[in-house]
């Protein structure tokens, strides 16, 4: 089975609401959707994000990558070369961790299709129930407040806060929706907006008010691993890195300074499937559990990672994957079933195609 056309698309979607974090303001999902086709008819699907501000990498940027590098790598070369594919995919390039991703979904599909097995069959994983959490943008308490509310109307029980301002005001934010909403589970995301010391100022005010959330995700600059092990050392509330971690290698320096509790995996910033399933593997010899996340991605590539976490379920515990839930439509026909909190696997294969009106 030979690769004989690589075609790409950008789709662009409305988000129900603008996503607002400390780094970013985003109102439509705009992602690049590889089409890698075979010589007997196959076409399989990746899809990245132009994540400038965490990855490096824009939509021109990742078009141009595909067009004149990774063309010349796979085109006429058989997808059952696999493992020599991925390699040869990992070192063409530094960084484009987003397309190395594409690429690598794109050939897992193929491959799943060929065998006709789902992915997540094909690595190994047996779940195909989830649940995910989803993001509650920054904004002021009241507008926060009624985000909150709409979605645990919609039934989800995981909101992920979005905060990053000043201190006094993410606690007065924290400190509200924890009260108010006492039931719910909630996660912290400060996307790198905080110094280490402010982080332990904000955390040890929300604990001695027995405000202990499931998890801080990120709160300072992602090449501080030093402070990262100052916050962990001195609170309770668990820290999960995220921009910390693109790598196998990040993720064994962090877990020997023992400076995070949860590692937040994203196919994006690992490079693709294979580097994902590496560094669940990692965390699971130093006993730490994972969280699958995702950028603003649409259904093919957060499908992809609901794959990827049934594969690693006993490590990969925690799902933030509501990306295609933001969207104000679905323009992926097949693929994973996407219901608000609820995700299922289902037995059929391939990773979704385009709808005829994206």
């Amino acid at each position: 089975m030979k690769i004989v056309d690589i075609k790409t698309k950008i789709i662009k979607v409305p988000l129900k609401t603008p996503f607002k974090t400390s780094l970013r303001v985003v109102t439509h999902l705009e992602d690049l959707v590889v089409m890698v086709k075979t010589d007997n008819g196959l076409i399989g699907y990746g899809e990245g994000a132009s994540t400038a501000v965490i990855t490096g990498e824009t939509l021109p940027s990742m078009q141009g990558a595909i067009e004149s590098i990774f063309k010349n790598i796979l085109l006429n070369r058989e997808i059952e070369d696999f493992n020599a594919l991925l390699n040869d995919i990992a070192k063409a390039m530094v960084y484009n961790s987003t397309v190395k991703a594409m690429l690598e979904m794109a050939l897992y599909d193929l491959r799943s299709q060929s065998l006709k097995l789902p992915l997540y069959r094909l690595l190994g994983g047996s779940q195909t129930k989830f649940k995910t959490d989803i993001t509650i943008s920054l904004n002021n308490i009241d507008t926060m407040l009624r985000d909150c509310q709409n979605a645990i109307e919609l039934g989800y029980d995981i909101l992920k806060i979005k905060v990053g301002e000043t201190i006094d005001r993410d606690y007065d934010r924290m400190e509200t929706i924890a009260k108010t909403f006492p039931d719910t589970t909630l996660r912290i995301d400060a996307n790198q907006a905080w110094s280490p010391k402010e982080t332990v100022t904000l955390l040890t005010k929300l604990e001695n008010q027995n405000i202990i959330t499931e998890l801080i995700e990120q709160p300072i600059k992602a090449n501080d691993f030093r402070g990262m092990r100052y916050i962990k050392e001195r609170t309770l509330t668990p820290l999960l890195a995220d921009e910390s971690v693109f790598s196998a290698k990040q993720a064994i320096e962090l877990l020997e300074m023992d400076a995070c509790d949860f590692i937040n995996i994203k196919l994006a910033k690992s490079g693709g499937i294979s580097q994902a399933l590496q560094i669940a593997d990692i965390a699971k010899l130093y006993n730490t559990k994972c969280m699958l996340g995702c950028m603003l991605e649409g259904a093919i590539s957060v499908g992809c990672a609901v794959h990827v976490a049934s594969a690693r379920s006993e490590v990969i515990t925690m799902l933030d994957l509501d990306g295609a839930s933001l969207l104000s439509h679905n323009p992926i026909l097949g693929g994973v079933e996407f219901n608000e909190s609820e995700i299922s696997l289902g037995s059929g294969y391939g990773l979704g195609i385009l709808g005829i009106s994206s």
